[in-house]
């Protein structure tokens, strides 16, 4: 395996004729040229770019200049669907084959494969490998296939699916194909995988940066769940936000204390009917909606663009989860806040949950092994000190450049708004002093009553407001306490036993901390402060703000007349552009970010009379 030139000769002014004219784009992006000459070469490639990067031009760009068919292989209808309108408002012929099309359509997109004149033509892994599909693609001689989200191929990936071991078939019938995996997140030991599941041949493996210096990373810890997700939301009034958590309860219950607060916003889970989970899925591509509260059954194929926020309630199961899941925010290259609220707790139950599927013969021993490295890994970057977007781009094997003095200026470490270890020795001894005077018999939302000296019944009937520890802490909430609690757990220097009702164990460090014989150091259970960046600010710098939302509803209303998700009209970051440069001509809108020949003749009228108008309409 190895890398190919950079230069990709005589054919770059073709590329960029063709990316102009279609996607109105002036330049490309890092490996994109790479990328291409890789796929008009008809080279295996092994193509790893950060969400927002840039991977489906890589495959789009190379049937036009061929003047061929490709299959491009895709896991999610909605992603499908998504992609081929996306494609054919810029007048790229692609079309889709799944499940959800009407006999008639189908009928159709068959007959426009055949023909020779598609470009693209969308599947997925089950459909094509079924004998119906592979005679139809060795009949019409078509040779080269783009695997997208091609991490889902691998055990040691962070979204295994056992259909994509289906496509190794595709080497064996068609020896001579050309193949070309795509995917935002993989380590090397995932790459790898890739490379031998799919059979590449001397592949040219193109590792994008992983960093994506538009996100603002912020962890926070977790204390009022509620109220810190209702400020956070707030700060991004108007405007699309994701807010995972871990289970379905949880996405139910907090987007109705988001709905109470006045928040458009609705919760998405696998338990919900296919029906309500489509219908959700498209009022927040359509911005209908402007919050989902959901498990991390929502996200693939979720390609609006214009997601500023992207909120973990819980910490997430492995990194690249959370690369994956964060990198929903800012696609269209302005910035966006990712804000990770967490718990020491969250290790705690990931860890319980993957130990109960495993018993319940839900995947191998090597499995779970895999699965808690990788909880471990998150469970490292959760701890504070080191800047985020360091952390992350060297989590996959990159060295970090920051862009000045040695700070990132999007993260909360590099921002300063972090509260540091302290030392915390004499609030370890009470805390762990408490669970001795309850004879180790209780659990920790006990425990913490105790010490903030709460006067609840069950305490009075146990005799516990007599207790020497009863009261003090009592200038700590009960979310304070149970966090200060977690992280004793998460450093070993507290036990919690098994079963549906653990109780608080005190170990040997517990005894070495209660004799004065090891400091301790824990996170301060506080509220911190949120500043905004110089980035954030200078993104919106000779901006006509009127003139954007004025350009934003005419957007909403095309899309609306059109049937099609406002980011396909125009992005966040086109409509910033005209709202800068407020063109005139037709000729000077063609200038503006995202404008190409097509999108010049199919929108530029309307969106010209509204930049002259020069008010809201």
């Amino acid at each position: 395996m190895g890398l190919i030139p950079f230069d990709i000769g005589d054919s770059i002014e073709d590329v960029m004729e063709v990316v102009r004219r279609y996607w109105g784009f002036d330049g490309l992006r890092p490996l994109q040229q790479e990328a291409i000459r890789a796929g008009l070469d008809g080279r295996d490639s092994l193509v790893v770019m950060p969400t927002g990067g840039g991977k489906s031009l890589c495959y789009q760009v190379p049937p036009l200049l061929a003047g061929r068919t490709d299959i491009v292989v895709s896991p999610l209808i909605s992603l499908m669907k998504d992609q081929v309108d996306g494609l054919r408002a810029n007048g790229y012929p692609a079309a889709a084959l799944h499940s959800a099309l009407e006999p008639h359509e189908r009928a159709e997109a068959e007959r426009f494969i055949a023909s020779g004149d598609c470009r693209l033509a969308f599947v997925s892994p089950e459909r094509l490998v079924t004998s119906w599909f592979l005679e139809t693609v060795e009949h019409l001689g078509i040779k080269t296939f783009a695997v997208d989200e091609a991490h889902c191929i691998s055990h040691w990936g962070h979204d295994f699916r056992p259909e994509y071991r289906q496509l190794a078939i595709l080497k064996e019938r068609i020896p001579d194909a050309s193949i070309h995996a795509y995917t935002a997140t993989a380590t090397e030991r995932v790459r790898e995988d890739i490379c031998t599941q799919l059979a590449l041949t001397d592949p040219a493996v193109l590792v994008g940066n992983f960093d994506r210096p538009n996100l603002i990373y912020r962890l926070i810890p977790r204390l009022d769940l509620r109220a810190q997700v209702r400020e956070i939301v707030a700060r991004h009034a108007n405007q699309a936000v994701i807010v995972y958590c871990i289970s379905r309860k949880d996405t139910e219950s907090l987007a109705q204390s988001l709905r109470e607060s006045g928040c458009s916003v609705a919760h998405y889970h696998a338990g919900l009917n296919s029906g309500l989970r489509h219908r959700t899925q498209e009022d927040f591509t359509n911005e209908h909606l402007d919050v989902i509260v959901a498990t991390v059954a929502f996200g693939m194929g979720i390609d609006r663009s214009n997601v500023r926020c992207v909120i973990h309630a819980a910490m997430p199961k492995s990194v690249e989860h959370y690369q994956q899941e964060t990198g929903r925010a800012g696609r269209d290259g302005l910035d966006a806040e990712c804000v990770l609220l967490h718990s020491p707790a969250d290790s705690l139950r990931w860890r319980t949950l993957l130990e109960r599927s495993a018993a319940e013969g839900e995947g191998s021993n090597d499995a779970l092994g895999a699965s808690l490295a990788l909880l471990d890994e998150m469970r490292r970057y959760c701890a504070p000190g080191a800047c985020r977007h360091r952390s992350l781009t060297e989590h996959f094997g990159q060295r970090y450049e920051p862009p000045s003095d040695d700070s990132c200026g999007a993260c909360d470490v590099c921002l300063g708004e972090t509260e540091g270890l302290v030392e915390a020795t004499k609030e370890a001894q009470m805390i762990l002093s408490c669970v001795a005077r309850v004879g180790q018999s209780y659990g920790m939302g006990h425990v913490a009553d105790v010490l903030r000296g709460a006067d609840t019944e069950r305490i009075r009937n146990l005799g516990h407001e007599t207790l020497s520890t009863y009261g003090l802490m009592s200038d700590r909430t009960q979310k304070q306490l149970m966090n200060l609690t977690f992280q004793l757990l998460d450093q070993r220097l507290l036990e919690r036993s098994s079963g549906e009702y653990p109780v608080l164990l005190l170990n040997d460090t517990s005894m070495e901390v209660l004799r004065d014989e090891r400091t301790v150091h824990l996170v301060p259970a506080k509220t911190r402060r949120v500043r905004t960046t110089a980035r954030e600010a200078a993104s919106w710098e000779g901006v006509d703000m009127e003139l954007f939302e004025s350009l934003r509803q005419l957007r909403t209303e095309l899309a609306s007349e059109r049937g099609v998700p406002p980011y396909l009209i125009f992005s966040d970051a086109s409509l910033r552009d005209m709202a800068h440069k407020k063109p005139t001509t037709r000729d000077e809108f063609l200038d503006v970010h995202g404008v190409g020949e097509k999108k010049l003749a199919d929108l530029g009228e309307a969106f010209l009379a509204c930049i002259e108008a020069g008010e809201p309409r």
